[in-house]
């Protein structure tokens, strides 16, 4: 917790010198701090990052707009402000577990990979559901801003784990990693998403009263094994 908040201070003082929040912010207790981010991310989440309204985020945190203004400068820096910080602090938790799940055999690492995702989400559930709104609202501009570098580290995770496995004799050694990895990954975030996001899951349907998330996931860890083996698993 300790070294969460020193980075975290590291990085609002950074942002700082870039011009996006101000001292007054930096001098925030930090609790006082995290509610003002919390109620930013629960508000693009709601309205989405383009709509979003700075009177309301003031009665989410119980700031005044002025406040916000002091904080931030413009709305445009707090919303920038907002996406550097969701950003910086989701690859840079998920990169330094990269060496870690590459290290675990292909089964276990998946596993890790996926619930050790799930937890982290409902962690972070504020910047969970404000990337979840960018993700599937389709925005380029955000998407690129956004998306593209959280997803580009999951899918090199994911690489990761892949190319060691090869490298242990784990898969064939003549599988596609590259493809491999993209089209794993996309399996994993379906199956992830699906049980943070209700909505998904009523799309999917891949739990419900019948099925539940554990027997998913004995499914899914099948299906890689026997798809990606060297050698096919003994009964």
């Amino acid at each position: 917790m300790t070294e969460y908040f020193t980075n975290f201070y590291t990085l609002i003082l950074e942002l700082e010198q870039k011009g996006l929040v101000t001292r007054t912010f930096r001098r925030l207790d930090p609790q006082r701090q995290q509610a003002v981010l919390n109620a930013i991310l629960d508000e693009a989440a709601e309205a989405g990052p383009a709509d979003l309204n700075i009177r309301r985020v003031a009665e989410r945190c119980g700031s005044s707009v002025g406040s916000l203004y002091q904080y931030f400068g413009s709305r445009a820096n707090l919303l920038a402000f907002t996406i550097e910080l969701v950003v910086r602090t989701t690859v840079d938790t998920f990169n330094a577990y990269r060496p870690y799940l590459a290290e675990m055999p292909l089964l276990d690492a998946l596993q890790a990979y996926l619930t050790g995702g799930m937890e982290w989400t409902r962690e972070q559930m504020g910047m969970a559901r404000f990337f979840a709104r960018i993700a599937y609202q389709g925005d380029p501009v955000l998407g690129e801003q956004v998306v593209q570098p959280i997803a580009t580290v999951l899918t090199g995770m994911v690489r990761d784990i892949l190319q060691a496995a090869q490298q242990r004799g784990e898969v064939r050694p003549e599988l596609d990693v590259d493809a491999t990895a993209r089209i794993l990954n996309t399996l994993l975030i379906a199956v992830a998403d699906a049980q943070l996001l209700p909505y998904l899951n009523t799309y999917y349907q891949l739990t419900g009263d019948d099925l539940d998330p554990e027997r998913s996931m004995r499914a899914l860890l099948a299906l890689v094994a026997n798809g990606l083996a060297a050698e096919a698993p003994h009964a």
